[in-house]
C-alpha cells in the first residue's frame, strides 16, 4: 500500500498488525509498526498492546519490555493490560524476578493490581514452588477487595492437585460452590491431579463424575485425560478415549492431536504418529509450533533426519517462525547421525537468523562434539557461553569434566570441577563414579593430591 502511494489510516494499520500477530507473524507486525511510525503515523495504545501481546506469545518478553520503555519515551502511558500481558509472559518464561520488578514499577505508577495481575502472580509463585508467597498474595487479593474469579480458584485447585493434595483441591471446589461461583469444566479437569501422579484409574473416575454434576466434558478436559494416558504409555486407552470424544460430537483440536502424536512417538509408533499428523491436516487443523516440535523430535530420534528437515521447511513455508527449540532438535538430530559439520553450521547460523541459543542448545552441541572426539572445540563453546549471555548449568560442567577425564586430562578436569563447585553445582552420579574410580586406581596419589590442592 505504501509503495503504491496509498494512504492507509490508523485503523487499517492496527487491523493489519492484529492480523499478523494472530497468525504468529510477529516479526512482520513489528516491521509494519516501524514503517507506520516512519510514515508519520502515531500508533495508539491498543496497537502497542497488540504487539506486546504478540511478542509475549512467541516468548520474546525481552523485546516486549523494550517496547514498554519505548512507549514511555514516546509519551504513552502503559495501562494495566500492557503490564498484565508482559507479567504473564515473564512468569511463563520462568523470569519471576523480572516479573516482580515490573509489578513494583506498576505500583510506583499507582496502577492497581486487578484479578488478572493477581492470577499471574499466584500462578507464578506456585510454579516456582513458593507456596507461602502464593498464599500471601491470595490473602492480599481478597483483603484489597479484588474478588477472586473461577480462574483464581482453578489455579489453586491445579496447584494442590500437582502436589498430590487432591482432597484439599476438592475442598476448594466445595468452597467455590458455597460462594455462589459456578465451577467450570477447567475446575473439574484440574481435579484430575491424579493424572499428575499417574493414577489414571482414579483420574478416569473423577472424569466420569463430571456429567453427574451437570458439566459436560469438553475438548480440553478430554485432552487432559488423553495426556495422562499418554504419560503412562497406555496408548490403547488413549485411543479409546479419543474415539469416544469424536462419537460424542466433539472435534479434537491441535492440542489433542499433538498429545496423541507425542504419545505414539514415546512408544516408538512413528508411522501411527505421522498418520495422525496427516489426518489432522486433512481435517483443516493447522499444526502449531508445539505439534511441529513433537514430530520433529520424533523423526530425529528415529534417525529420519532428511524427513525432519523437510517438515521444518513445510513449517516455515506455512508462516510459522521456528524458535530455538526447533533448531535445537535439528542440531541434536544431526549430532545423533554423526554429522558434526552440519550441526556446527546450523549452530553458527542461529544468531544470523535472530535466534539465540540457550543452555540446552549449547549442551546438545557440546555433547555432539565430545561424541566425535572434538573435546577442545567443545571446551571453546563451554567458555564462550557466559560471554554470549548464556548461564552455564550443572549438565555442561559435568559433561566437560567427564570428557577430560576420558581423555585422561586430569588436571583440566579438576580445574573445571573446582569452577563447578564455585558456581554452586555438584558432580552428578556418572561424574562421581568416574572420580571415585580414578581415586581407587590412583596408586601414587597424584590425582588425589591434585584434587585436594588449593587453587
Amino acid at each position: 500500500m505504501l509503495k503504491l502511494r496509498l494512504q492507509p489510516d490508523l485503523i487499517t494499520f492496527s487491523t493489519l498488525i492484529n492480523g499478523l500477530c494472530i497468525e504468529g507473524k510477529v516479526a512482520q507486525a513489528v516491521s509494519l509498526l516501524e514503517d507506520m511510525i516512519e510514515e508519520g503515523y502515531q500508533p495508539d495504545l491498543i496497537t502497542y498492546n497488540t504487539i506486546v501481546n504478540g511478542l509475549c506469545k512467541i516468548g520474546d518478553t525481552t523485546r516486549a519490555i523494550s517496547l514498554l520503555k519505548i512507549m514511555g519515551e514516546r509519551g504513552y502511558t502503559p495501562n494495566i493490560v500492557t503490564y498484565n500481558t508482559i507479567i504473564e509472559g515473564l512468569f511463563k518464561d520462568k523470569q519471576a524476578d523480572v516479573a516482580l520488578k515490573l509489578c513494583f514499577e506498576m505500583s510506583g505508577k499507582f496502577i492497581s493490581f486487578d484479578v488478572v495481575t493477581y492470577n499471574s502472580l499466584i500462578q507464578g509463585m506456585f510454579n516456582s514452588c513458593q507456596w507461602k508467597e502464593a498464599t500471601r498474595l491470595f490473602n492480599e487479593m481478597t483483603a484489597s477487595n479484588c474478588k477472586p474469579n473461577v480462574i483464581t480458584y482453578n489455579i489453586l485447585v491445579d496447584a494442590y492437585c500437582k502436589e498430590g493434595k487432591v482432597l484439599d483441591a476438592q475442598g476448594i471446589v466445595e468452597r467455590i460452590i458455597q460462594q455462589g461461583i459456578h465451577p467450570d469444566i477447567v475446575t473439574y479437569t484440574s481435579m484430575d491431579g491424579y493424572c499428575f501422579e499417574g493414577k489414571m484409574d482414579k483420574a478416569r473416575r473423577v472424569f466420569n463424575s463430571i456429567t453427574s454434576k451437570a458439566v459436560a466434558p469438553n475438548v480440553f478436559s478430554y485432552s487432559i485425560i488423553i495426556n495422562g494416558y499418554c504419560k503412562t504409555k497406555r496408548m490403547d486407552e488413549e485411543m479409546e478415549l479419543f474415539h469416544e470424544m469424536t462419537q460424542n460430537g466433539l472435534t479434537p483440536n491441535v492440542v489433542t492431536y499433538s498429545t496423541l502424536i507425542s504419545g505414539m512417538l514415546q512408544v516408538g509408533r512413528l508411522v501411527t504418529a505421522k498418520k495422525l499428523f496427516d489426518k489432522m491436516c486433512a481435517y483443516g487443523l493447522a499444526p502449531d509450533l508445539i505439534t511441529y516440535s513433537v514430530l520433529l523430535d520424533g523423526l530425529c530420534k528415529n534417525v529420519h533426519i532428511h524427513e525432519a528437515f523437510r517438515l521444518f521447511r513445510v513449517m516455515y513455508s506455512n508462516g510459522l517462525e521456528p524458535n530455538i527449540f526447533h533448531y535445537t532438535i535439528l542440531i541434536d538430530g544431526l549430532c545423533h547421525v554423526r554429522q558434526p559439520n552440519a550441526a556446527r553450521e546450523l549452530f553458527s547460523a542461529l544468531n544470523v537468523k535472530g535466534v539465540h541459543p540457550n543452555v540446552y542448545t549449547y549442551n546438545v552441541m557440546m555433547k555432539g562434539l565430545c561424541k566425535e572426539g572434538l573435546l577442545d572445540e567443545a571446551y571453546e563453546l563451554f567458555q564462550k557461553m557466559e560471554a554470549d549471555g548464556c548461564i552455564r548449568d550443572s549438565c555442561c560442567f559435568n559433561m566437560m569434566i567427564r570428557g577430560f577425564l576420558q581423555k585422561n586430562d586430569k588436571l583440566k578436569a579438576i580445574e573445571i570441577l573446582r569452577e563447578m563447585v564455585k558456581e554452586g553445582f555438584s558432580a552428578d552420579f556418572s561424574t562421581a563414579i568416574m572420580v571415585v574410580d580414578l581415586l581407587l586406581r590412583d596408586s601414587k596419589g597424584e590425582f588425589f593430591r591434585a584434587l585436594v590442592q588449593k587453587s
